[in-house]
């Protein structure tokens, strides 16, 4: 049986769950508590030296990375392959994966800047903020970390992270022109890669981001929400108050986004 270390809310833990669920596997669950640092633990450290989720058992094999997960689990099994059988279109898709690095610290950047932060600072004291961060293996993320706690959407990393996010966009609705998914007419790897980051987008408020520029990600999100994977890899674990309480504070925030994402596009944006 695999065996998921996973965290509730954490995109790409979502991702893999998604995956999971559109390949029909099942699963034992090990839920790791972020909030709490239990993914600092030593056992878990053994398992994932990042200290981050999500990590896949598989018996003895240990996988981390979710885009790797992604593709380890669709070789299990022949039910509903995710990677696309065209060339041209598994190409795109590994670029996506592999995209999905940049895309994932955008994601964390506009969280931890935002209602990240707001739940953090509301709950801990700066000398509380440091331990946790301090704890991080990485001292590069955990340098991130605690400049966007201090500085919030002032922080240096917001605008440049802006940069990713507009261009995932844009390639995003380009690709969504032309087909009902990302590499065709059928919901394949791409879409599962994607859908966990920009419901994170959407659960924090900031469906303003491409509503107007970019709108067929909105049809997008729509039509991957519609799916059971979805349901399944989100409802369990997320729960509707949670996500209501994360919105309402996201759109507190939102004008100040808005303005900043506004200010970015007419100045960076050819």
């Amino acid at each position: 049986m695999l065996k998921l270390y996973h965290g509730k809310g954490s995109v790409c833990s979502v991702k893999v769950r998604i995956g999971l669920a559109e390949k029909c596997l099942n699963w034992d669950s090990f839920l790791i508590d972020l909030p709490k640092g239990e993914q600092f633990a030593p056992d878990y450290l053994k398992l994932n030296p990042n200290a981050v989720v999500p990590t896949l058992v598989d018996g003895d094999f240990v996988v981390i990375e979710s885009s790797v997960i992604l593709q380890y689990i669709d070789n299990l099994n022949d039910d509903y392959i995710l990677m696309p059988a065209d060339v041209k279109a598994r190409t795109i898709t590994l670029i996506w994966l592999l995209r999905c690095l940049d895309i994932h610290a955008a994601i964390n950047t506009m969280t931890f800047s935002t209602v990240g932060r707001e739940k953090i600072i509301a709950v801990k004291t700066a000398a509380e903020i440091e331990k946790s961060i301090n704890k991080m293996p990485n001292p590069k993320a955990a340098s991130k970390r605690l400049d966007l706690i201090n500085n919030g959407l002032s922080s240096q990393h917001v605008v440049a992270d802006f940069f990713t996010l507009h261009r995932l966009l844009d390639d995003m609705q380009t690709a969504l022109e032309k087909s009902t998914w990302l590499t065709g007419n059928n919901y394949q790897m791409a879409d599962t890669a994607l859908i966990a980051y920009v419901d994170r987008l959407d659960r924090l408020g900031m469906s303003g981001l491409w509503e107007q520029r970019f709108p067929a990600i909105s049809n997008w999100l729509e039509a991957s929400k519609a799916r059971p994977s979805y349901e399944t890899g989100l409802d369990p674990f997320i729960s509707k108050n949670e996500t209501e309480n994360t919105r309402r504070t996201g759109e507190k925030i939102w004008p100040e986004v808005k303005q900043r994402w506004d200010d970015f596009i007419k100045t960076a944006v050819k």
